[in-house]
C-alpha cells in the first residue's frame, strides 16, 4: 500500500526535489503552503497535478493540526523555515518563530494527530558556526553565529527532546550547504552562477559579494533529499550529518562559475562591506561517514558538476526558450539605452 508523506516547505528547493523523489516511489504527497495573494509554485509546477496542497502555517498551531488530520501521513518532513541567514539578523524574532518554535508546533500537532508517523527535521550545518573541530560530526558541539543558526539549534534539540520524552520517531538531518538550479536567487551560490551567465550575455556588468574566503561544504540538493528519505526508513531514529566531506571557498566557486562561461571574474566582481556578516562562519566541512555506513548514502554530484549545472541552467534560462520576463525586460531596456546613446552620438 502506498505511503503518504506530508511536506512543509514543498515550494522550496528541497521540498520540490523531495516531492520528485517521493512521487518516484509512489507516495501520496501532501504539501503545506502558506496562504498568499500571489502564488510561487514554479519549482513544483511540473508535478502540481500529482500532489495535494494544503494551507497551513508554522505560526498557527491549529492550522497544523487540521493539515495533519487531512493528510493522515506516514511520514512528515519539516523543511519550512526562514532560511536566509542574512535576513535572520534583520528579523531575528520572526526567524525564531518560524525556524525554532515552528518545529515545536508541528511536533505537538503530530503528537495530537498522528504520533505513529515518522518525523524529519531539517537541521543545518550553521548550528556549528564557530566550529570546535574539523570536520564536523554528529557529536561536534554547536556554536551558532547567527539568529538562524541559533533557531536551527533549538529546532534540532526540540526534535531530540520529542524523541527521548515521547518515544516519537523523530530525527534531524544536519545538512551542510546544498544547492541546485532551484536555489533562491538571494543565496550566494545562485547569485554567483546567475551573475556569471548574465555577464556573459551582456545583461549585467558587475557582481557584489562579501567574504570570498569563507569555506563551505557544498553538495547537490537532489542528492541530499535522498538522505532525508533514507533516515525515515531506518529501524531506529538517529540523527545524521549529510555532507560531501570536501570544502571550497566562495572565491573558488566564483572562479569555477565564471570560467565555465569564459569570463574573467576579476573584471566584474566587487567586494562590498555591506555584505560581510556581523559574525562570520569561516569554515564548514562535514564528516558523512556515519550516513555512508548506516544509510548506504553518498553524494553522486561533485562540486565542479554542481557549479557547471547551475551556470548552465541560468544561462539557458536567460538566453534560451525559457527566457524569463525579467531577463527579457532587461534586454529590452539595454536595447533602448543603446539606441538612445547611438542617437545622442549623432
Amino acid at each position: 500500500m502506498p505511503k503518504t508523506a506530508f511536506v512543509t516547505g514543498i515550494t522550496g528547493q528541497d521540498g520540490s526535489y523531495l516531492a520528485d523523489l517521493l512521487l518516484s516511489k509512489d507516495y501520496h504527497v501532501f504539501g503545506m503552503v502558506r496562504r498568499s495573494s500571489t502564488e510561487n509554485f514554479a519549482r513544483i509546477e511540473h508535478i502540481r497535478d500529482r500532489i495535494t496542497l494544503i494551507q497551513g502555517d508554522l505560526l498557527d498551531a491549529s492550522s497544523l493540526i487540521k493539515a495533519l488530520e487531512r493528510a493522515k501521513p506516514d511520514e512528515i518532513y519539516n523543511l519550512a523555515a526562514q532560511s536566509f541567514v542574512p535576513t535572520s539578523w534583520d528579523q531575528p524574532i520572526l526567524t525564531g518563530e518560524f525556524t525554532a518554535l515552528g518545529v515545536t508546533r508541528l511536533l505537538e500537532a503530530m503528537r495530537a494527530v498522528c504520533p505513529d508517523a515518522r518525523f524529519y527535521q531539517a537541521s543545518s550545518s550553521e548550528m556549528f558556526g564557530k566550529v570546535r573541530e574539523v570536520p564536523q560530526t554528529e557529536t561536534t558541539p554547536f556554536h551558532p553565529r547567527s539568529p538562524y543558526g541559533v533557531a536551527k539549534a533549538y529546532g534540532h534539540y526540540i526534535t531530540l527532546n520529542a524523541r527521548e520524552s515521547y518515544d516519537l520517531f523523530a530525527v534531524s538531518g544536519i545538512l551542510f550547504n546544498h544547492e541546485s538550479p532551484r536555489r533562491g536567487l538571494e543565496f550566494v551560490t545562485r547569485k554567483i552562477t546567475r551573475a556569471a551567465a548574465a555577464i556573459k550575455l551582456g545583461l549585467q556588468d558587475s557582481l557584489e559579494l562579501g567574504n570570498l574566503d569563507a569555506r563551505r561544504d557544498w553538495g547537490f540538493a537532489g542528492d541530499y533529499v535522498d538522505a532525508m528519505w533514507r533516515m525515515l526508513q531506518q529501524d531506529a531514529p538517529q540523527d545524521y550529518v549529510i555532507a560531501t566531506g570536501s570544502t571550497h571557498s566562495v572565491r573558488t566557486l566564483v572562479n569555477l562559475a565564471f570560467a565555465s562561461v569564459d569570463v574573467n571574474p576579476e573584471a566584474h566582481v566587487r567586494i562590498s562591506a555591506a555584505l560581510i556578516r556581523p559574525a562570520e562562519v569561516d569554515l564548514l566541512v562535514g564528516d558523512p561517514s556515519r550516513a555512508k555506513r548506516e544509510l548506504a548514502w553518498s553524494p553522486n554530484t561533485s562540486f565542479e558538476q554542481l557549479v557547471e549545472m547551475m551556470v548552465r541552467a541560468d544561462y539557458d534560462d536567460l538566453s534560451g526558450t525559457h527566457l524569463g520576463a525579467t531577463a527579457r525586460q532587461t534586454r529590452t531596456l539595454k536595447t533602448i539605452k543603446s539606441r538612445r546613446n547611438a542617437l545622442s552620438a549623432k
